[in-house]
């Protein structure tokens, strides 16, 4: 028996706070696991578009949202995350069938978008202006407005964690916000976008408009209305919309791809290095752009450490997203399946073996979902394309180290400059890897947990900006200096 009731019936999309459908084509969202078809749609025309911002730039300018005192904001925020947390299993079922992650992961991310909304809640009722030191007969200050109509465009592997991210804090800084959700996984955002309304963000205020990113994207990144833009995605796109941004002198939040290195030093502990670089790659499917998917394992530690890291590989579990047991689920298209298989077929012709998986999983459960297995490659050199390329998917290239020099060179031998990870006993040996290692972020003796509370973000080609922590609502407001005049006499220049 299925799980979904196929509806024949249009989903209405979010313009300007109007539900209603879009003037663009028709679309359908399938459930990654089974083919089936979760919703139909259709995205905005170009019309809509620019009726969204129009609109969300007049809610901004009327509707009194930026002038209220920022512990009203906050009230609203609270609200989010309350409401969030209320609905947060029938949430976490509606992700499921968005993007096909399972169930417990889903529920992860729901959990995270309610902690983000309340987080932001109270970095906007805190946040402090300045008086700054005098220096003259005036007393200078440094305050932070909104900015007007921002963009935040989302990926399909988290949705709501991920629009919670970019919402939360602009909203906090009293912004209207466009939401362009990935073409694939539009639910969320829309949902999210109806629970904000309901706290009582005003109506218009925010837009949800799905759709492809080289149509509706590049539409609301270049409309002169857009103020800024906030994007996690590919590195062609975010440098894409690097240029646009350019050419309008508008800043831009870019969180970009990654070929995240981890490394197993010699005194590691092999049972925690071991989950967690399992973690680190398969969670999520390894679609995940800070996915552990470069391994090193100092050179007398590789053979044992692979073994038992293959073995392990090869016993998680994959399958429904439903069921509670599920580690990993299907990949979110059948085209993007295609792709990891390219890469893989890439590695071997590059000289690599796989040590396990290399293919998808066989069985009636397998047959209509984008299924893959967990796969290690070795035998390949850190300049192989296998190993520079990011792959988005349950693909690790594992490689031996000689020593910490070789160790970081290689490491820091990628155009990606994301996410780290280092395994080791000995503290001084994972601050001085850590200080030498390039990327946003680098976890000691863990993987892939996060902070709101802590900046996220990459170098190079991982992107621009950042993300979270508590001075990230600044990146949603433009600093202004106020100079108040004390001077009992006149300026004397003019004498």
């Amino acid at each position: 028996m299925s799980l979904i009731t196929e509806s024949k019936d249009l989903l209405p999309i979010n313009i300007g706070g109007e539900m209603r459908l879009g003037g663009g084509d028709e679309s359908a969202t399938l459930y990654p696991a089974t083919g089936e078809v979760v919703a139909r749609l259709r995205a905005p025309s170009l019309a809509d578009v620019d009726e969204a911002i129009a609109r969300a730039d007049h809610a901004f300018r009327t509707s009194g949202w930026a002038q209220r005192k920022p512990h009203e904001r906050a009230a609203v925020l609270y609200r989010v995350a309350s409401l969030i947390r209320e609905r947060a299993e029938p949430l976490a079922q509606r992700q499921r069938l968005d993007n096909g992650k399972p169930i417990n992961e889903t529920r992860a991310l729901v959990a995270s978008a309610a902690a983000t909304f309340q987080f932001f809640a109270s970095a906007c009722e805190t946040l402090e202006e300045t008086i700054t030191p005098s220096r003259g007969d005036f007393m200078t200050m440094s305050v932070y407005e909104p900015m007007g109509v921002v963009a935040a465009i989302t990926p399909w592997n988290s949705p709501i964690a991920s629009e919670a991210q970019k919402v939360a804090p602009a909203l906090a800084a009293g912004n209207a916000v466009v939401i362009k959700p990935a073409e694939a996984t539009p639910l969320m955002a829309l949902e999210l976008a109806a629970i904000c309304e309901e706290a009582g963000v005003p109506k218009g205020l925010i837009s949800v408009l799905p759709g492809r990113g080289s149509v509706i994207g590049d539409a609301i990144t270049k409309h002169p209305l857009v103020k800024r833009v906030s994007f996690t995605g590919g590195t062609s796109t975010g440098k894409h919309i690097a240029h646009i941004a350019a050419d309008k002198m508008m800043p831009v939040s870019l969180e970009l791809g990654g070929k995240s290195a981890t490394m197993v030093l010699d005194d590691a502990d092999l049972d925690h290095a071991v989950n967690g670089v399992l973690y680190g790659i398969f969670s999520s499917s390894g679609e995940s752009c800070i996915a552990g998917s470069r391994l090193f394992v100092a050179r007398k530690l590789y053979n044992e450490f692979l073994q038992r890291l293959s073995v392990r590989a090869a016993a998680l579990r994959v399958g429904d997203p439903a069921d509670e047991r599920t580690q990993m689920g299907p990949l979110i298209t059948a085209k993007h399946r295609e792709s990891i298989e390219r890469y893989v077929e890439l590695g071997r012709s590059e000289g690599a073996s796989v040590r396990t998986g290399g293919a998808r999983p066989q069985g009636e459960l397998y047959a209509r979902g984008n299924y893959y297995m967990p796969t290690i490659l070795e035998g390949v050199k850190n300049t192989d394309q296998i190993c520079q390329q990011e792959i988005f998917g349950p693909v690790l290239v594992a490689m031996p180290f000689d020593n910490e020099e070789d160790l970081i060179a290689q490491a820091n031998d990628s155009v990606y400059a994301l996410a780290a990870g280092i395994w080791t006993r000995d503290y001084k040996r994972a601050w001085r890897i850590g200080r030498a290692v390039q990327a946003g972020t680098v976890w000691i003796n863990t993987y892939k947990q996060f902070s709101i509370s802590t900046p996220f973000g990459g170098w190079r080609d991982s992107g621009l900006g950042r993300e979270k922590g508590r001075l990230g609502i600044l990146q949603y407001m433009e600093q202004k200096s106020l100079y108040w005049g004390l001077n009992e006499q006149p300026l004397a220049w003019a004498n």
